[in-house]
Parts: C-alpha cells; sequence; structure tokens
C-alpha cells in the first residue's frame, strides 16, 4: 500500500502506451508489425519493473529540505532555497513541486533537472506576498526517476509548516545600511545640509564603519592606538509620530498591495530613521476608533515594539473617525511633534470634512499629510484617445488628478504641509521631507 502511494506514472509512459496500442491495432493488417508489438511490449514491462526496483529498494534515496527564514517581508522578493540530495548510486531526474500558501494563487509553480549520483543541488525562488500575517505552506513533493523517466517515486517532506509575513523588514535594513554608511542618495534621498545645526558632545568612542572622518580625535587615536572619534548628539530628541489612517480609503490596491501596507512599510522605515537620528519615534493606528497608540520613545526596543505592533494589528477598514483621533493626540502626546499623517484623499470635498481636525492638529504639532496619487489614472492621462468614449474617460481623469492638485492646496492654505506620492516612492519622499524639516530646524 505504501508502495503504491509512492508509485506515479510519467507522461512518457503514458506517450509509449499510445505508441504500443497503435502498433497492436495496424499489426491486424501487418503481422510482421504484431509480431514487434509484443516484442516491444516485453521489453516496456520488463523496463518498467527494473526502474521500479532501482528507485523502490533505497528507502532514503532522496532527501529535500525548504530551507526559508522565520518571517517573510510583505511587499518584497524572499528567496526559497530548496535544497535536495541524491542517495542513489546512478544518475536521476526529479521534479519539485512545492505547495505554496493559497494566497498566491500558484497551480503550476514545478522545477525540473537531473541529479549526479551522490550529489546534493540547492534550487531557488522567490515569493512576494502583499498581505501581513500567517502564511501556510504545504508539502513539499520531489518526484523522481531514472533517466529513462517512464515511471516515478514521491517523496514528500516539510509539510504544514508556518510562517509570519511582517511589514518590509527587508526595506528596513537597506535604508538603516544605507543610513549609517551615509548613503542614501543612492536611493533618492537628498543630502541636506543643515544650517545653525547645534551639537552637544557625548563622548570618546571607538571608529565604526559611517562615522565622520571629520570627527576624529587624534590625541585620543594616539593614546589608545587604535582609531578614536568625537560621538555628538542633539542637544534636544524630538517625537516624530507615524499616524496611520487604516480606513476604507486606504485599502485602495497598488501592485496588488493596499496602500495601507505601502504606509505601514514606510512608517517602519522613517520610525528607524528618526531613532538613528537620536529622535524618538512612535506610531499611532486609527479606524472608526483609536486601535493603538504606541508612545514616542527613543530606546534598545522600541523598533521590536514598533515591528511586533504592525505586524499583529488586524484591519477591517471601517470609516476613519477623525475627531476622535484629534480627541486621542491632544491627550496623549503633550510635547510638540512631528505627526507624519499617512492617508488618503481623491476629492477636495472629502478632504473638507476632515479640515478642521486637521487644524487641531496643526496648532500644536507639525503636521505632515501624505496621501497618494492615482497611478492608474497617470497611464490613461500619458494614452491617445481615440474615440468618444476615451475622450470622455480622460476628461474625468484629468479631474480627478486635478482634485490631487487642489487638496495640496487646500492644505497649504491653512500653513499644512503634505507629500502627494506615489506609492513606490513613498518611503523616499518621506525620508526627504523629514531631513528637510531637521536641516531647517523645524523639529
Amino acid at each position: 500500500m505504501r508502495f503504491l502511494k509512492g508509485f506515479y506514472l510519467t507522461s512518457r509512459f503514458l506517450f509509449i502506451v499510445v505508441i504500443i496500442v497503435l502498433s497492436f491495432f495496424f499489426g491486424y493488417y501487418f503481422p510482421i508489425l504484431f509480431f514487434l508489438s509484443k516484442i516491444l511490449l516485453v521489453a516496456f514491462l520488463t523496463i518498467i519493473v527494473i526502474e521500479s526496483l532501482i528507485i523502490f529498494s533505497n528507502k532514503s534515496g532522496l532527501f529535500a529540505e525548504r530551507i526559508l527564514s522565520d518571517r517573510l517581508s510583505n511587499g518584497d522578493e524572499n528567496e526559497i532555497k530548496i535544497v535536495v540530495t541524491n542517495n542513489y548510486a546512478i544518475k536521476t531526474r526529479v521534479k519539485i513541486i512545492d505547495e505554496l500558501p493559497f494566497v498566491f494563487q500558484i497551480r503550476d509553480f514545478e522545477i525540473n533537472s537531473e541529479l549526479e549520483k551522490t550529489t546534493t543541488k540547492i534550487f531557488n525562488y522567490n515569493i512576494r506576498p502583499v498581505k501581513r500575517g500567517e502564511y501556510q505552506f504545504g508539502a513539499l513533493n520531489v518526484y523522481v526517476s531514472t533517466m529513462l523517466n517512464i515511471v516515478s517515486r514521491r517523496y514528500r517532506f516539510e509539510q504544514n509548516k508556518s510562517v509570519a509575513v511582517y511589514p518590509s523588514y527587508i526595506q528596513l535594513k537597506k535604508y538603516q545600511l544605507m543610513a549609517v554608511s551615509d548613503r542614501l542618495f543612492e536611493v533618492g534621498v537628498k543630502k541636506i545640509r543643515r544650517i545653525g545645526h547645534s551639537m552637544e558632545f557625548e563622548q570618546i568612542k571607538e571608529y565604526v564603519l559611517g562615522d565622520d572622518y571629520r570627527t576624529v580625535n587624534w590625541k585620543a587615536t594616539a593614546r589608545k592606538r587604535q582609531l578614536m572619534v568625537n560621538h555628538y548628539v542633539d542637544e534636544k530628541s524630538q517625537q516624530v509620530y507615524s499616524i496611520l489612517d487604516m480606513g476604507r480609503t486606504m485599502k485602495m490596491p497598488f501592485d496588488k498591495m493596499s496602500l495601507l501596507d505601502y504606509a505601514i512599510n514606510s512608517s517602519l522605515v522613517i520610525s528607524n530613521i528618526a531613532l538613528l537620528k537620536q529622535d524618538k519615534a512612535g506610531i499611532i493606528a486609527f479606524n472608526n476608533r483609536v486601535t493603538s497608540v504606541l508612545p514616542a520613545e527613543r530606546n534598545p526596543l522600541q523598533m521590536k515594539k514598533i515591528v511586533e505592533l504592525l505586524y499583529s494589528h488586524q484591519t477591517e477598514f471601517l470609516e476613519a473617525d477623525y475627531e476622535r483621533l484629534a480627541a486621542v493626540v491632544k491627550s496623549k502626546i503633550k510635547q510638540r511633534s512631528l505627526l507624519l499623517f499617512y492617508t488618503n484623499f481623491e476629492t477636495a470635498n472629502s478632504l473638507k470634512r476632515q479640515m478642521k481636525y486637521f487644524k487641531s492638529l496643526a496648532s500644536s504639532h507639525l503636521l505632515i499629510v501624505i496621501f497618494f496619487k492615482n497611478t492608474g489614472l497617470d497611464k490613461l492621462l500619458s494614452s491617445k484617445s481615440d474615440s468618444i468614449e476615451e475622450i470622455y474617460n480622460k476628461t474625468i481623469a484629468e479631474k480627478f488628478s486635478f482634485e490631487k492638485k487642489i487638496i495640496q492646496k487646500e492644505l497649504a492654505s491653512i500653513g499644512i504641509q503634505s507629500i502627494l506620492t506615489t506609492p513606490q516612492q513613498l518611503s523616499v519622499n518621506t525620508i526627504n521631507k523629514y531631513l528637510e524639516l531637521k536641516a531647517r530646524g523645524m523639529i
């Protein structure tokens, strides 16, 4: 019974069977062909028996393992490795079918290859999750056969393995590394000279990669016989809050991922950059109520708290209550802070309904409203219009595109800065705005 569970016929088997049947059919008209058909059938059955004995005689003829990290990064290409070891004393063919989480809707995934005798081979593929949460991998199926590839044996490994999909920690690490090594300009972050910069000496420390060579303390270097630098900190640490609108307007998809998930990834990056710049970082999330308030702090565990909060937060995309948010911010945040408000408006009228709450927030804090360009409209605006219907659609698209600019002007008229950005440029544009404000001494 166990033998039958692992025994599979290949497409080559079916092809040969069809040829044998046809040869027997035509053998009724050509006797010599009938005789050859019988020889072919006997040879075919003999090969099946021999190949079955070869691949089933070795109980541990093949071993495979799926290697993936404990968590996946949302919105990024995550590498998955499959390590296959051939313990057979002959060269084999393998077909790998990995049962990916159903959310990917990939039903034709397979890898075909050949393995030399007693060798190990590594196969790589990438997956891009577009939602936070728990993902369930099924079995790792490996079908092995000889080079004749008439019958095959199925091996099953790594059954029912769960992995968590977190906000984009790959993006987080990338920006962190670039910030430490002063290479953020490579991703479009502008270098801004700070005017009237006031720094306070803290300590002399060993040089690490990324430290400014201009801060080298030569006297301490000579005494210690290793490179030492002066370490300075900003005289005052500022609070930076990322406010996440988790209402229905943030459910809009872009490249299969919701605007909210882009905002979450960006808030993760900007929080880390703020901490690296010696500021305090915090998170506020809301929809019909304020669901989470993580106070702005600067300590080694703050990023871990932010990551876990953003990962575990369940979103129902209800109508956002700006009034309740304004009340919570007023009661919870007493110190003037930078509020990076991630939301989305499609029309100026939708903004006007919330304008008084933005005014309330801006009266006590430095408020930056971050919302999104409709890239689908951009494609429509750049296309040619040859029919009345296409002209009509393009006119409507121009109206909605113009509404975004009106929203910016409305916010500017009451002294509120804003960022209108595409989802893919969200993190870069947010970092640029934050660094600009620090350079101008506004935070």
